[in-house]
C-alpha cells in the first residue's frame, strides 16, 4: 500500500498524538536527534499537554520518545538558543521549559514517562517531572547541563534532592555522568526499571490502571505529597483534614463506598 503524502508528513510531525481508549500518547518524534528539544517540537507538546488537561475524556497520559532515545535535552543546533553572545538561555528556559514543567506536575491526571533510551539534560528532567517514571532496562539518566556550562533546569534543581537527596542531587549535577536505569531505580530516582521489549506493555497497563481510578483523587494526591515537603508535620496533618474534607464531598468518594459496600468495582467520574 502506497502512503500518502499526508500520512508521511504526519509521521515527520516532532511530536506523534495517539489516543487509546482514555489513555493518550505523545511520542516525541525527531529520532534522528535522539528527540532533542526543537522550537517546532514545543509547539506542539505544550499544546498537546493542555489539550489532554482539558478532555474530560482523558484519564492518563503516556509521554515517550521515537527510536533509540527518550529525550536528549535541548537541540544546542535550534535558531531559539542564539548563537555566541546572542544566547539567552535564561529566555529559552522561561519561554519553554518552565511552563511545560509546570504543566506536568499540575496535570488533571497522572502522567507516565516511558523511558525507551537516553535521557539527557533538559530530556532527563522533563521525565522526572512526569508522575511515573518508567524506564528501559537500557535507558539512562544524565544530568548533562555541566559539561557546557550550565545548571540543571526543568525542574532538575527542585526534583533531584527531594527525589535522591542533596549527597546525590550533587553528584549527579556535578558530573554529568550517566546513570543506568537500574541503578536510578535503585536510588529512587524513578519508579520502575523493565526489560526493553516490555516497557510499552507494562507501561499501558499502567495507564489503563490509573484511567479506571479517581481522576480528582489521583491529582490531588500528587499536590498533596508536593505541597507537604516544606510543612511541619502539623501542617501536613491539617491539610490532610482540609483536602479530605473536599474529597469526602465529591462524587468519586460516594461511588468508592458504594461499590466497596456492594463489591463491584468502581465507575469514577470526578475529574
Amino acid at each position: 500500500m502506497t502512503q500518502t503524502t499526508a500520512s508521511f508528513a504526519a509521521a515527520e510531525a516532532p511530536l506523534l498524538v495517539a489516543r487509546q481508549g482514555a489513555v493518550t500518547t505523545l511520542t516525541l518524534n525527531r529520532p534522528a536527534s535522539l528527540n532533542s528539544f526543537t522550537v517546532a517540537m514545543h509547539a506542539l507538546l505544550l499544546p498537546a499537554l493542555q489539550a489532554a488537561a482539558h478532555d474530560t475524556s482523558v484519564r492518563a497520559v503516556i509521554i515517550t520518545g521515537a527510536g533509540r532515545g527518550f529525550c536528549a535535552g535541548q537541540d544546542l543546533a535550534d535558531p531559539a538558543m542564539g548563537a555566541g553572545a546572542d544566547a539567552d538561555v535564561g529566555a529559552v528556559v522561561e519561554r519553554f521549559y518552565k511552563p511545560l514543567a509546570e504543566r506536568l506536575r499540575t496535570m488533571p491526571v497522572p502522567v507516565i514517562a516511558a523511558v525507551n533510551g537516553v535521557a539527557a539534560g533538559a530530556g532527563a528532567n522533563f521525565a522526572l517531572c512526569c508522575d511515573f517514571v518508567v524506564a528501559a532496562r537500557s535507558a539512562s539518566f544524565i544530568q548533562a547541563f555541566s559539561k557546557i556550562g550550565l545548571v540543571p533546569d526543568c525542574g532538575g534543581t527542585w526534583l533531584l534532592p527531594r527525589l535522591v537527596g542533596r549527597a546525590r542531587a550533587i553528584g549527579l549535577a556535578m558530573t554529568g555522568d550517566k546513570l543506568p536505569a537500574e541503578e536510578a531505580e535503585r536510588i529512587g530516582l524513578i519508579w520502575k526499571c523493565v526489560d526493553d521489549a516490555s516497557l510499552m506493555e507494562h507501561v499501558m497497563a499502567l495507564a489503563h490502571r490509573l484511567a479506571l481510578m479517581s481522576s480528582k483523587a489521583l491529582a490531588e494526591t500528587r499536590l498533596a505529597i508536593d505541597t507537604a515537603l516544606p510543612m511541619d508535620f502539623a501542617g501536613a496533618l491539617a491539610r490532610e483534614a482540609e483536602v479530605q474534607g473536599r474529597m469526602g464531598r465529591g462524587a468519586d468518594f460516594a461511588e468508592g463506598v458504594a461499590a466497596f459496600l456492594a463489591k463491584r468495582p468502581a465507575v469514577f467520574k470526578d475529574r
